[in-house]
């Protein structure tokens, strides 16, 4: 049982539903429109210099009701160059995270949206900083949406929740790694989940109980991808000491991944599209990805002192082979928090995307600095709360389902002027794809990345403050003769407010990108910007 949880369309529909609340509702709509002055210039690997005008049009929605918890970042960037070294581009960027409480205390509506870039291709290019001309990189689209349900019928617990999502890759610069097998680009993937649980706490009985079940399906649109997962799980908590308990559980799962082959030509490699991605061979019968039938159990500890701080330790046989998992949660105090968390999971991109913008706060924190990229990495809720990671989803933007494996870590605080944020990550994707006699395939390649970022916000005044952030990753394909890809960045940014409508801008920022063996750059960048809010 896995656990999962058109384009930008979405973030415009859940636009339209935040605003639409009663008159009750602490609601602020800010749309606004701006224009940005760009400029690169390499430092090293070559010698250009490149400018550019940027027009942007974009909305910014928060809500906060007694029912409903909403925030919207939104905007439309238009790129247009000076001379022909750069290419006129259009850019979605953007997050929406909505909860609504249909029913008191029972029934909640849960949606999101997420327009970001990404790497393309995990051993190629990597630039921190997405301005100039930039290489392997896709822009990405994701949104979500569904029920969730919690009933009490005497002392048993009810519980259930159904979910659909939609993702989709936009990849127009696809280059191949000099002297690497091509690998198939991802496309768009239609997801359903569906869960439900019933359970009852220690009191009633000596130890607490819970028996659940699950059932998960992606259908993709490339190489006719298609996942489906069913199964059921019991479990028990038994209460040793007030502040901790042991937990079991076992369950039974039925995992199943197939799809068809690729057009090969006369010399034995795959037909490959303008984008990149393989094309598909309607008469290929499916071949199976992955398929699992089997049990599966864990044994823990559960350790909660009180409402701010709990933690969870799980370790047990899965997928095959032994398994590890583990939760850490503090609220420090009313301006700080720390997660750790320690995942294993087989799944696709599409499905830990999703999964990845489920958790995230329905209220976050937005980057004033235009250099700094946006919500393709880590997301930091407002006033210190938690936040979520999506870095180890965009370790690189694959149509392979795999089993990942990692530990990502988060620290968030906020207080009267200052505000700080760091995420640090890593995560390994073992791949798991069907073999084709003669071609190339990535079952059985194993790739690992590490990643980190901090942020960092202060209001001089009133009117005024700084933007900081930073960046680091590294990239280590299992693919043999792959380059491993060190990135990093750093940006620093200068607002002023003139009064309720109008603001200014002004940011620099310093980014590189090593490819083992093949390519390396530096780059500085400054921008220059003017907005005027509705």
């Amino acid at each position: 049982m896995t656990k999962t949880a058109h384009h930008f369309a979405g973030l415009g529909l859940l636009a339209l539903g935040l605003a639409a609340q009663p008159a009750f509702a602490r609601t602020e709509v800010t749309p606004y429109l701006e224009v940005d002055q760009t400029v690169t210039a390499e430092l090293r690997g070559g010698n250009d210099v490149l400018t550019y005008t940027s027009a942007i049009a974009g909305v910014d929605v928060t809500v906060e009701s007694g029912r409903t918890t909403a925030q919207l970042s939104y905007q439309y960037e238009h790129r247009f160059a000076w001379d022909d070294n750069v290419a006129d581009d259009s850019v979605h960027t953007g997050l929406a995270r909505v909860s609504h409480e249909l029913v008191s205390n029972k029934l909640n509506i849960e949606a999101g949206a997420l327009a970001t870039r990404a790497r393309s291709d995990n051993r190629g290019a990597a630039p921190s900083l997405l301005v100039g001309n930039v290489s392997n990189v896709s822009q990405v689209y994701s949104v979500y949406g569904g029920p969730t349900y919690h009933d009490k019928m005497g002392a048993v617990d009810v519980n259930a929740a159904y979910r659909a999502g939609y993702t989709k890759v936009e990849d127009k610069g696809y280059v191949a790694t000099p002297g690497q097998p091509n690998v198939d680009g991802y496309d768009d993937s239609v997801s359903h989940l569906a869960m439900a649980s019933v359970g009852m706490e220690a009191g009633h009985l000596p130890f607490g109980w819970s028996v659940s079940g699950a059932w998960e399906r992606e259908d993709a649109g490339q190489l006719d991808q298609r996942f489906e997962s069913r199964g059921v799980r019991a479990d028990v908590v038994v209460p040793v000491m007030p502040t901790v308990a042991l937990v079991g559980g076992v369950g039974y799962e039925d995992i199943q991944a197939s799809e068809r082959a690729p057009i090969f030509d006369a010399t034995g490699n795959p037909v490959v599209d303008s984008n990149g991605r393989f094309i598909t061979n309607p008469a290929s019968p499916r071949l199976a990805s992955y398929d699992f039938d089997g049990l599966y159990w864990d044994v823990g500890a559960e350790w909660k002192p009180s409402d701010r701080t709990s933690l969870g330790v799980h370790v047990g046989r899965r997928y095959g082979s032994m398994s590890y998992t583990g939760a850490f949660s503090w609220a420090i105090d009313q301006e700080s928090s720390l997660q750790i968390g320690v995942y294993d999971q087989v799944e696709t991109f599409g499905q830990q995307l999703s999964d990845g913008l489920a958790r995230l706060p329905t209220a976050f924190n937005t980057n004033r600095n235009g250099l700094a990229p946006q919500f393709g990495g880590c997301v930091f809720g407002s006033g210190g709360g938690g936040g979520g990671c999506l870095s180890s989803a965009f370790q690189g933007v694959s149509s392979s389902v795999y089993r990942t494996r990692g530990i990502t870590g988060m620290y968030n605080y906020s207080r009267n002027r200052l505000s700080l944020g760091a995420g640090l990550g890593y995560a390994v994707r073992d791949y798991k794809t069907p073999v084709i006699a003669g071609a190339f395939t990535l079952d059985g390649i194993t790739d690992k990345a590490f990643f980190g970022q901090a942020n960092m916000g202060y209001a001089l005044t009133r009117n005024s403050g700084l933007d900081s952030s930073a960046y680091v990753s590294l990239s280590k394909s299992g693919i043999a003769g792959a380059p491993d890809v060190l990135s990093a960045g750093t940006t620093t940014g200068y607002y002023y407010n003139f009064g309720r409508n109008l603001s200014a801008r002004a940011s620099m920022g310093l980014y590189s990108y090593d490819v083992d063996g093949l390519d390396s750059e530096l780059n500085a960048a400054g921008q220059v910007g003017v907005r005027y809010s509705f």
